[in-house]
């Protein structure tokens, strides 16, 4: 039976990772931050009385700025493999948090690979970099692409995708990174452009909200399907030798098209309910992320097969189906 450390457990990819690890047989500890309000909401249904004895899931508090507690954590658990999600995650936010956004998404991935050297454990690290780090790079975007960040969240992201690297050529450990692509779901955070027209079109149709507010609605991104996303992250632990992979679905949509396909989903027209409001937009955008998968395709034999059009529809059905429950 093996143990998996999550950072970020609490996260839509750390909650999807919990459960498709549990599922595959493992015990499984998730680390979570110390606040004053509950956010494990996400997670809740896995959870279980630790006095169980049949119970193979736990919680740990832990702060990624905390060295010592990271350490403490790492030789307490005794992973197999260690899964590092834990992030400032929003670009939009990075650009006010410049600092903070360094020093969790970028110092805090080094920690935890300190951590793991310092005990001398051998066990395998994934990190979670992100397709933020190609910035202005032109699509489509592979592994061998140009880094070219384009905010501080991208940046940080670096900094923590190059240690990953390091620790791996430095130390021989088993480390690598997933260059993930966007990747969304019900399980989102209601920040996130998807979440945030996905609730949007089911609550403009319930007569709960007037309009939608957006920033730049050209964007184009690639938007796969959480679930699978957090498979490739396994798949990539399981190889025989560490390496990196870009995970994407490989089709380009813009913000505007993704509203289309979930108000439409609603039987609405997204034209008469979105506004623009240039709050929203970045102080240095990233015009196109388009991922070139196709090593992952050949590697790992992973391939997406949950599209925008669909996604859409899961993620606005999602929020239908949470406002009928509120209403009965």
């Amino acid at each position: 039976m093996k143990t998996a450390l999550i950072t970020g457990v609490t996260g839509q990819d750390g909650s999807y990772l919990a459960e498709l690890l549990l599922a595959k047989g493992y015990v499984v500890h998730g680390v979570v931050r110390r606040t004053s309000t509950f956010n494990t909401h996400r997670i809740d249904h896995l959870y279980r009385d630790p006095h169980d004895t049949d119970t193979r899931f736990f919680l740990h508090h832990g702060d990624l700025s905390d060295a010592s507690r990271m350490l403490a954590l790492v030789e307490k658990t005794a992973p197999d493999e260690v899964y590092h999600l834990a992030a400032q995650s929003h670009v939009r936010v990075s650009f006010e948090e410049p600092a903070f956004t360094g020093e969790v998404t970028g110092m805090g991935a080094m920690r935890m690979l300190e951590a793991i050297r310092l005990t001398g454990l051998e066990c395998r690290f994934y990190h979670a970099s992100s397709s933020e780090m190609f910035g202005s790079s032109a699509p489509p975007q592979h592994e061998g692409t140009v880094f070219q960040p384009r905010s501080p969240y991208g940046a940080a992201k670096l900094y923590a995708h190059w240690m990953t690297r390091n620790y791996r050529e430095a130390y021989g450990m088993f480390a690598v990174n997933g260059i993930l692509f966007n990747h969304e779901s019900p399980r989102r955070g209601e920040t996130f452009v998807t979440r945030k027209i996905a609730r949007a079109a089911a609550h403009i149709k319930a007569g709960l909200q007037d309009c939608l507010y957006l920033g730049n609605l050209e964007a184009v991104r690639d938007w796969g399907y959480a679930p699978e996303y957090v498979e490739a992250m396994w798949l990539m632990l399981q190889q025989d030798t560490p390496d990196d992979y870009v995970i994407a679905t490989g089709t380009a949509y813009t913000v505007r098209d993704f509203a289309k396909l979930a108000f439409d989903r609603v039987g609405l027209d997204w034209a008469d309910y979105v506004r623009h409001d240039s709050r929203y937009e970045r102080p240095a955008e990233v015009d196109a992320l388009i991922g070139d998968a196709s090593k992952a395709r050949s590697v790992l034999s992973w391939k997406p097969s949950v599209l925008v059009p669909e996604l859409a529809a899961i993620m606005v059905d999602a929020e239908s189906r949470a406002l009928a429950g509120q209403g009965s």
